[in-house]
């Protein structure tokens, strides 16, 4: 089964008004649009803030050999009201710079964040984090590396990073997952990708 074709495409919204009312860390755009209805009529002017980020990518360290899974801890400011606190089970993540290939970002990211360099790259999924208010397009991959040995804190200081690197039995991480102690969407999304594969990830 495959899904239904699209009805319209861009060429089936037209942009009346953009204009940036923030700029700092992150932007914001307020924009005035109008598109087609499924009925066929064009839609009232719509108004819609719009915070724009650039392309992102997560990177799920995973070791085969010993299955083992490896996950980063930190302070994610989006989850003041987490009742355990907001610090976060994590993928590696950041996002992609101007001129660099999604590769490249991705072992940029792991070199900088857990001070990883032997990796290869899996594509698991790209995805749209939640377009109804950012452009943010997530790229995910699986970080094939050896795992033994390593923990500790790490992340670059002038980044304002403060990371703890955690090596978890794969059954482990598996049940964390089950728990809802994985509770975003990257990290979500790539263990549930490997539980999938792992069975057979050498085939």
């Amino acid at each position: 089964m495959t899904m239904p074709r699209h009805k319209y495409n861009s060429q089936d919204v037209l942009v009346k008004k953009q204009e940036e009312v923030f700029s700092g860390f992150f932007k914001m755009l307020r924009i005035t649009l109008r598109h087609k209805l499924f009925s066929g009529a064009w839609s009232k002017p719509i108004e819609r803030e719009l915070f724009q980020r650039n392309a992102a990518v997560g990177i799920l360290l995973y070791d085969p050999i010993h299955k083992l899974v490896g996950l980063i801890e930190q302070f994610r400011v989006g989850a003041l009201d987490e009742r355990s606190g907001p610090w976060l089970f994590e993928v590696v993540a950041g996002m992609v710079d101007s001129g660099e290939s999604l590769e490249e970002a991705a072992l940029r990211e792991v070199k900088e964040e857990v001070d990883i360099e032997d990796i290869e790259l899996k594509h698991i999924c790209e995805y749209w984090v939640s377009p109804g208010g950012t452009n943010e397009h997530m790229h995910l991959y699986c970080g094939v590396t050896n795992l033994i040995g390593l923990k500790g804190n790490c992340g670059m200081n002038e980044h304002s990073e403060d990371i703890s690197l955690h090596i978890i039995a794969e059954d482990d991480v598996f049940l964390c997952l089950e728990k809802g102690q994985c509770n975003n969407a990257a990290t979500t999304i790539s263990l549930m990708w490997l539980q999938k594969q792992s069975n057979n990830f050498f085939s």
